[in-house]
């Protein structure tokens, strides 16, 4: 045997005779662990506005959703050249667009 082995079966002993006898948690310390994390949970979330405001985060979170929503609204309908037209590749259909007098209008046709 190595010294390294000796020493790691020597600990091993240490480590049955812990698990033999494992020590008992005694209810006192569990009820003030209990209530010292029941301390530390958030509050119970409100209900109406409030509780959706923080349920988003508030203003920065509120904000970031309205930005990611404007665009992608905004590459949806306006996709930039580089990125695929993704509606008409899962529909299996070719898009046209034609601009009316207001300056809107896309059509999509199906291939046939």
């Amino acid at each position: 045997m190595t010294e390294t082995e000796k020493s790691d079966a020597a600990l091993e002993a240490f480590f049955d005779a812990a698990r033999a006898a494992p020590p008992e948690v005694s209810p006192e310390l569990m009820d003030r662990v209990h209530a010292d994390a029941a301390t530390h949970q958030p509050r119970a979330p409100r209900g109406g506005l409030r509780g959706l405001w923080a349920l988003l985060g508030g203003g920065p979170g509120l904000g970031g959703l309205v930005t990611a929503t404007c665009v992608g609204f905004w590459i949806g309908v306006a996709p930039p050249e580089a990125l695929p037209d993704l509606g008409a590749l899962v529909l299996g259909s070719d898009t046209a667009v034609e601009v009316d007098a207001y300056g809107f209008g896309w059509d999509i046709g199906v291939e046939g």
